[in-house]
């Protein structure tokens, strides 16, 4: 086995897959237990060739896979894992940095550092913001909250809208914290009169909501934090990129306010997973949640660690594919691909309010349409079955207010009209 002999194939491998993803159901169409049943239950005694490995994921692997790579895939927030970053994944699995300290690979270190701050400056965040990388959003909220916590002693409740992303509540659990829930208004967005801030240590805003991407009103929500001394985290795991368009920006007024905020470039940016950017204003609270140093990693370097600042001690080359994302493609082009994800939600926004018997359910902001037919839940519910079993494409489902709502969420860069065109088209048959 060796690179020169056996990369060819995997590259060609890679490159067809992408070619044909038009041809794959979108969604995975086996059973549960089918992909292990094909597999023997013990390791091989002798090795294989990687020829072999290549067969296998072909021939048993590749029908359990639900190709978030496809251009109809518009489940959850779709993603891309554009070829820039693909290619920048294989040099870091080449190089093999371990980022423990500084000193065990500046590269890795300073290469995130320059990155984020890239990536800060095409957001149009102001340059008192640091940032890392984490390996997702959860993981940065609980590194937030985490900080958050021991910045204010005594204060053990994160104050979050009912619409919040889960990973606030499960981070709320596993820091021991109480999370005190606040209702919505009609758009779905977290009512800043009703925020109660006593022993509160953290409030967490959302600008992209999961379920309808809808906006908190992060300006006020500021001030109630100004006012209390309380910790503000933004997560904008999915918008967060849209801020690179001008004409969105004023969506993200009070973001500059945060202590923390969070961006995922795995999600809207080109960017194979897992890269979830985690920036804040107080890194010395970071460093003292997290700074625990051993002897054993004592060294004379005078830094600070990226391991000081956050949750784990070892961390990968994550940063070489953003890097490489940003640098192959550019303000300009970067822009240009979420402003036409923008456009084709508007389009298909507009098919379904000129269409009888359909109906859109949230006010659209970014690349997600939320809708439903005007039927009952079980009948929506029994249509995205049906759209979903078809393999065409993939579409999954919230509730607002109660109701089952379907979401169509845009975001991969080889999406056309054509694809959310037929999106349409396999929603109305199924429909009849």
């Amino acid at each position: 086995m060796s690179l020169r002999g056996d990369g060819p194939a995997a590259l060609e491998w890679a490159a067809r897959y992408l070619d044909r993803l038009g041809e794959l159901p979108v969604l995975a169409q086996i059973e549960p237990g089918e992909i292990r049943s094909r597999l023997p239950a013990s390791p091989p005694e002798q090795g294989e060739p990687f020829a072999a490995v290549l067969a296998d994921l072909e021939e048993k692997l590749l029908d359990g896979v639900t190709h978030w790579q496809s251009p109809r895939y518009f489940a959850y927030f779709a993603n891309t894992g554009s070829e820039p970053g693909i290619l920048a994944e294989l040099l870091a699995a080449t190089l093999n940095q371990v980022g423990i300290l500084w000193r065990t690979s500046p590269v890795l270190q300073e290469l995130e550092e320059v990155s984020c701050d890239w990536l800060r400056q095409l957001l149009g965040l102001p340059d008192k913001f640091q940032g890392h990388i984490e390996d997702s959003a959860s993981t940065a909220t609980l590194a937030a909250l985490g900080a958050a916590r021991a910045a204010a002693p005594g204060r053990r409740v994160v104050v979050t809208s009912e619409q919040a992303h889960s990973s606030v509540a499960k981070a709320a659990r596993i820091l021991e914290l109480e999370a005190r829930i606040v209702p919505v208004d009609a758009a779905y967005r977290l009512r800043p009169e009703l925020l109660e801030l006593d022993q509160a240590c953290a409030v967490v805003a959302t600008i992209g909501t999961t379920s309808a991407a809808s906006i908190d009103p992060v300006a006020a929500i500021a001030d109630a934090c100004s006012a209390t001394g309380t910790w503000l985290h933004v997560d904008a795991a999915y918008a967060g990129p849209a801020a690179m368009c001008e004409e969105l920006r004023p969506l993200f007024a009070g973001w500059e306010r945060a202590d923390s905020i969070v961006v995922n470039p795995h999600k809207w940016l080109l960017t194979p997973m897992d890269c979830s950017v985690l920036w804040t204003t107080r890194l010395e609270d970071f460093r003292n949640a997290y700074s625990l140093v051993p002897e054993y990693l004592r060294s004379p370097d005078e830094v600070v660690s990226l391991s000081e600042v956050a949750v784990p001690l070892g961390r990968r080359f994550r940063a070489l594919k953003l890097w490489a994302v940003l640098r192959c493609y550019g303000r300009e082009s970067l822009q240009a691909i979420l402003r036409e994800h923008v456009r084709l939600a508007a389009e298909f926004e507009r098919w379904i309010e000129d269409e009888p018997g359909w109906e859109v359910c949230a006010q659209r902001h970014f690349s997600l349409v939320c809708f439903r037919r005007e039927e009952t839940d079980e009948e929506n519910e029994a249509l995205l079955e049906r759209v979903n079993a078809s393999g065409e494409v993939f579409l999954s489902h919230t509730r607002l207010d109660g109701r089952y709502v379907l979401r169509l969420a845009i975001g991969n860069a080889r999406t056309t009209e054509d694809d959310v065109r037929l999106a349409w088209d396999v929603l109305r048959r199924e429909a009849r």
